[in-house]
């Protein structure tokens, strides 16, 4: 139920293959196995258990027993908030292996797995602690004969599905708000790289949680995850990943009218105006769609320049592209790109690059396949010109290190191209215009919008969006909401 495994890096781990169900980890009940692949070397990493629709029942039915026993639901918010802060502890000791195993399962570089991924984590899950006693109702004037105040109620046993690019973020951005409201949970992680997720497992244990306040299976979505939004004894199932697969969960989830949070795709626009700071532009516009490989559902994709500095900022940020987006090993501290996390991954961006030389974009820089020393699923980062809103490439959701850069004349012209997509998670302006930038942040058709710089979240902001991009927010207070619902209790006070 565990192999011994070392990394490149020289860092050894047990690694658990078992699905972790009432705080063990167990055989799947068919017995199936999904290999699990180094997208660096293309070779086997290993083979974890893979969940069917009667281990996605053994998770829930553990989740049910927990959410009523007294040694989770006779706990005030005070006493969950400890295990909270074990948990983050947790992750916080061992935050070289997770990063490590995400490396070795995901591909992306060391530094970014370590520094960004595991502190949001580690910070959420100590935010979520902090609000896990400070959730209450309140109270309402009846008149003297009667009076009436609210709690708030955790909404019961929760399933939430993650997808690959990001998995540490998320067990502290799923996990958080679900635990600190007092709800029990079937964690879905994507069978594409499970590795990290399943290891939080056995911190999970040694934080002393009861069994069955958090399970985690692994197992591939039409299978375990269909099998976990169409439960009938799940009353809340939330979603990360792609507009379809969101669309899918929606029509399973109305098996019994579960409640849903999305958190879907996106073509993110961004807008730079001829006062911006262009350097500080080049580098934002960079990070924002660069970082990660592009595996981001926030990516700034679309990036709209004002005609009068069209050229010169297209030359800056094809220097900036050049020095920064380094391609290699990604426990190499120089290397700022890692592959592609699979080979339909891989495959797919490159598709996406031949749409546009056929549709008649033109591939100002990258546009190739990049294996190093003759392997991984690594691809040139790539700058789109010349391109029109009905390509492919500028409508649909590449999610690879591609970025269409695009000319405009006025902010008119900027906004009605911005907001012309099914999407609206993410959007960002850049001017040194007090009053434009407010302005054009207000008609962004969008959840998130960044002045003067582009996605870098915080776990303390709401984060989600409008259109196909979602529905409802993660992170922040808001976070909590869609984790409990309102009881509202009335009192006689004539007897």
């Amino acid at each position: 139920m565990e192999v011994e495994l070392e990394a490149p890096n020289g860092i050894k781990w047990t690694q658990p293959l078992g699905l972790f169900i009432n705080n063990e980890f167990v055989n799947a009940i068919g017995g199936k196995t999904i290999p699990t692949v180094n997208p660096v070397t293309e070779e086997e990493i290993c083979a974890p258990q893979a969940a069917t629709a009667d281990d996605v029942d053994k998770a829930v039915k553990a989740a049910r027993a927990a959410f009523k026993h007294p040694s989770w639901k006779k706990l005030t918010g005070t006493q969950r908030a400890v295990f909270l802060y074990r948990l983050a502890d947790l992750i916080e000791k061992y935050a070289d292996i997770l990063a490590t195993i995400d490396v070795v399962d995901n591909g992306k570089p060391f530094s970014a797995a370590r520094t960004f991924e595991i502190s949001y984590a580690v910070d959420s899950l100590r935010y979520y602690a902090g609000w896990a006693d400070k959730i209450s109702g309140q109270t309402m004037d009846c008149g003297p004969e009667k009076m009436a105040y609210t709690i708030k109620t955790p909404v019961g046993v929760v399933g939430q599905i993650i997808p690959w690019n990001l998995n540490n973020v998320f067990v502290g951005m799923k996990l958080g708000p679900a635990l600190a409201c007092g709800n029990t949970v079937v964690l879905k992680v994507s069978e594409v790289c499970p590795l990290s997720v399943l290891f939080v497992g056995k911190l999970i244990k040694e934080a002393g949680f009861p069994p069955g306040v958090v399970n985690i299976i692994n197992g591939y979505g039409p299978e375990a995850g269909a099998a976990l939004a169409s439960h009938l004894d799940v009353d809340k199932v939330s979603f990360t990943g792609s507009t379809a697969t969101g669309k899918e969960i929606l029509k399973l989830a109305s098996s019994n009218l579960k409640n849903v949070t999305l958190e879907t795709g996106g073509k993110s626009p961004l807008i730079i105006f001829e006062d911006a700071n262009l350097d500080n532009a080049a580098i934002w516009t960079h990070s924002g769609v660069m970082s990660h490989a592009g595996q981001m559902c926030h990516a700034n994709s679309r990036v709209f320049v004002q005609e009068s500095i069209y050229d010169k900022f297209l030359e800056k940020y094809r220097e900036r592209v050049s020095q920064v987006s380094v391609l290699g090993n990604p426990f190499e501290k120089t290397t700022y790109q890692g592959p592609q996390v699979s080979r339909v991954q891989y495959e797919k961006v490159l598709g996406y690059i031949e749409s546009a030389r056929e549709e008649g974009a033109t591939i100002y820089m990258g546009g190739e396949p990049a294996p190093q020393g003759g392997k991984g699923f690594y691809v040139q980062p790539t700058i789109f010109t010349n391109v029109k809103p009905g390509m492919k490439i500028y409508r649909e959701e590449i999610f690879g290190p591609c970025v269409a850069v695009i000319p405009f004349k006025t902010e008119e012209e900027a906004l009605e191209m911005a907001n012309d997509t099914t999407y609206g998670l993410s959007s960002a302006v850049f001017t040194n215009n007090v009053g434009r930038a407010h302005r054009v942040a207000s008609e962004f058709d969008a959840g998130m919008v960044y002045i003067n710089a582009s996605n870098a979240p915080d776990f303390r902001v709401p984060f989600g969006g409008t259109k196909q991009s979602g529905i409802g927010r993660e992170s922040g207070e808001e976070g909590l909401h869609h984790y409990f619902y309102t009881k509202s209790i009335y009192v006689n006070l004539t007897v």
